[in-house]
């Protein structure tokens, strides 16, 4: 995912204001910087290292965008033109494949709870262009349902990275009892769902906690991940008033954990180093009642980060660091 589309437009330069992050969140981040440096003095590179970067974790978490230090990314995959190779990655195969629908086994900590996952884009969006570029309304302005997304130079697409991983965030969760659907599996939608309609399917399902899976399409040199929090927003269709709060604390944990399980660094061009970024425009967060947020796994027109984002065993750990931050969220604690 980057920047440009239906979801991704460059976020306005705002001020900076900064909140203390969660107890809990908090007293991840230790471990988690000390495993990074360790990361980073071993050589910090290959597929199963973490994203390197100048950013630093840090113990408050940014209320607002910040200005990316490079020009604003460009969405490579929305080229309706080009359908690009599928290279294939280290490794492929999922944990558990698991299904749309899903439910969770009936017993563990999280019995009871619902959370539905999102996989950015799909891999039959670059046959539906016509269809992908038509405006829906996600409740402040109109936008493109969807776009097809960035993928590496070598050609292994967002769509096929955000499948594989919802899939095995899917088999964690499920394993801890939780009952997971995705907005879509593979080959079902052929395209799409559109930004509202994809919002529209946690909050029928009265999601305790709802996730979009994306990589970015940024510029070469900028690594790391961010997960994005929705704004307050209260105009049109769209009011995000009662999912701030919530939605912030499952970013903040998500994030900690995911900086100690996988050793990422927090994104090196946008969030001020605290791998957090809040957004008004994103028609996900916007028209979603539940509480939700967005997470870009690293950025996939960077070499180094490509590497990561195709390995098969790194891709678990992604996995297994958004999994343990929902099941923070969930458990509040």
């Amino acid at each position: 995912m980057s920047y440009v589309g239906p979801d991704f437009d460059p976020p306005q330069p705002r001020r900076s204001r900064r909140r203390p992050l969660t107890v809990a969140v908090a007293a991840l981040v230790p471990g988690a910087l000390l495993g990074w440096l360790v990361y980073e003095a071993v050589g910090g590179t290959g597929n199963d290292g973490g994203a390197a970067g100048t950013a630093t974790v840090r113990t408050s978490a940014t209320a607002a965008s910040s200005t990316p230090a490079s020009s604003p990314a460009t969405d490579d995959g929305k080229n309706p033109s080009a359908t690009p190779t599928h290279a294939s990655p280290t490794s492929s195969a999922p944990a558990d494949p698991g299904s749309g629908s899903g439910s969770g086994s009936g017993s563990g900590s999280l019995k009871g709870k619902v959370v539905v996952i999102d996989p950015g884009h799909n891999s039959g969006n670059f046959q539906h262009t016509s269809a992908i570029n038509r405006k829906v309304n996600i409740g402040t302005n109109w936008k493109e349902c969807d776009t097809t997304g960035t993928s590496t130079n070598a050609g292994y697409t967002e769509a096929q990275f955000t499948l594989d991983v919802s899939h095995r965030l899917k088999a964690l969760l499920e394993k801890q009892g939780a009952t997971v659907k995705l907005t879509h599996d593979t080959g079902s939608p052929a395209w799409g769902p559109c930004v509202d309609e994809r919002a529209a399917i946690g909050n029928t399902a009265r999601a305790d906690a709802a996730i979009s899976i994306h990589a970015d399409g940024s510029a070469a040199g900028n690594r790391g991940f961010h997960v994005i929090l929705p704004g307050s927003v209260h105009a049109g269709t769209a009011d995000t008033r009662s999912i701030v709060a919530p939605s912030a604390e499952l970013g903040e944990r998500v994030a900690g954990n995911f900086v100690r399980v996988t050793g990422a660094a927090p994104s090196n061009y946008i969030g001020d180093g605290t791998g957090l970024v809040t957004r008004k425009d994103l028609g996900g967060l916007n028209l979603s009642t539940v509480p939700k947020v967005f997470i870009e796994c690293g950025n996939m027109r960077d070499t180094k980060d490509a590497a990561l984002l195709t390995s098969g065993a790194w891709r678990q750990r992604a996995a297994q660091g958004i999994s343990e931050g929902i099941v923070s969220f969930l458990h509040g604690s």
